[in-house]
């Protein structure tokens, strides 16, 4: 028979772990929003704005 250990993290660890989650998504997602919105390609700057305005979002 085999015995396994289990590790149990602090509770601070998974606080951890969701912060820098937190922090990737946004930085992932204002990344995203900067090279579309500042994008020289026409097609795909005009694509994002279409659906920001198809989301009723206003963008100007």
């Amino acid at each position: 028979m085999t015995q396994s250990q289990v590790t149990h993290l602090p509770v601070a660890a998974g606080q951890v772990g969701r912060l820098a989650q937190s922090l990737m998504a946004m930085m992932l997602g204002l990344f995203i929003v900067g090279v579309v919105g500042f994008s020289n390609i026409d097609v795909v700057h005009n694509a994002a704005h279409d659906v920001r305005h198809s989301n009723a979002f206003p963008c100007h």
